[in-house]
């Protein structure tokens, strides 16, 4: 099979382009042909070591993936061969990745994708997409009738956040950097759009939740506790999932004195039941048009190594050539 790997931690350019054997199903495992994967900035921490972890040789990255069943190993229940299928949670904690013509995943970490869904779309909304469900539902268990504010709702997981909110009937604030990515976030199901570049986040999000948020969507590397605490409402709920290195102030007095609670999380500890949770609701909205993927570069298998240099761009050095998700086409 053809893959995108490599043989060391390195850049971008250390990426190959190679045949590999063809994967075979162990116990419980099955094997899926690759229609579609998505880039993460996460595949890109792991191939250039920033994040260290025991890798197979060779190591091939990704975490998303969309296609059909080619084979099922023993001890699988739910999945036959010819199911359309999605995955995420791959290219971690020594399990090979994604971005292959084919790939051996466990069961419990792959997922049945509706007939009318896209590969690219289902592969675009994986890891984001459970991300998103996670932080909204297990952590900050947001209700209905509750108001959210996202930081920076047209990015991969900020638009994840935005579609889902509206979905469960929540009012959604969010933050972009130009009108047209405000419109992406009006599209996207948000009800206000505060355009931080120009507006104050503080000063706009008073005034359009007097009593506080309910919910504070952090997506920064730099979270800004002082702000989240002020704008969150008696009983707030701060959802924390970037700035690994960062060491902000954190206003301890008035945090709990309002009885808000932080949650952190990172989606590959969740545990195979409660990424199936999200996973069939993501699949069953997807069907129904009630989320829908947003991508902003494609990419074939040939050039991954532009995949990831784009996805660096983005995360590394702030660009802003990329409002989305990165698809790497394969077995087209």
């Amino acid at each position: 099979m053809k893959a995108a790997f490599i043989t060391e931690p390195g850049p971008a350019n250390s990426i190959e382009i190679g045949e590999l054997p063809d994967p075979t199903p162990s116990n419980g495992q099955v094997v899926i042909r690759v229609y579609a994967s998505a880039i993460n900035p996460i595949d890109t921490y792991i191939r250039s070591g920033t994040i260290a972890m025991d890798l197979p040789q060779p190591f091939v990255p990704g975490c998303d993936a969309a296609g059909v069943v080619e084979s099922v190993g023993p001890g699988v229940k739910r999945l036959a061969i010819g199911d359309r299928v999605w995955c995420t949670n791959q290219g971690l904690l020594g399990r090979q990745g994604t971005l292959s013509e084919l790939i051996a995943v466990d069961e419990g970490w792959t997922f049945k994708l509706p007939e009318p869904v896209p590969y690219e779309d289902a592969a675009a909304c994986a890891l984001v997409g459970v991300t998103a469900h996670l932080g909204l539902f297990r952590e900050a268990q947001l209700s209905p009738g509750e108001s959210i504010l996202v930081i920076g709702g047209s990015g991969g997981v900020g638009s994840m956040v935005v579609q889902m909110a509206a979905a469960k009937g929540a009012r959604v604030i969010t933050t972009a950097g130009s009108e047209s990515k405000a419109q992406m976030c009006r599209d996207l199901g948000a009800d206000e759009v505060i355009l931080y570049k120009t507006e104050s986040i503080e000063e706009r999000t008073k005034a359009l939740a007097p009593d506080g948020v309910n919910v504070f969507w952090e997506t920064r590397r730099e979270p800004d506790f002082e702000m989240a605490v002020d704008l969150m409402a008696e009983r707030g709920r701060m959802v924390l999932m970037a700035g690994r290195d960062a060491k902000p102030a954190f206003p301890v007095g008035p945090f709990y004195v309002k009885e808000c609670s932080l949650h952190g999380f990172v989606m590959f500890k969740a545990t195979p039941m409660e990424m199936k949770n999200a996973a069939e609701e993501i699949s069953q909205w997807l069907a129904a048009g009630k989320l829908s993927a947003n991508i902003s570069a494609r990419f074939d298998l040939d050039d991954a190594a532009k995949a990831h240099e784009l996805q660096e761009s983005a995360t590394l050095d702030d660009s802003s050539h990329l409002a989305g998700k990165i698809i790497v086409k394969l077995n087209s």
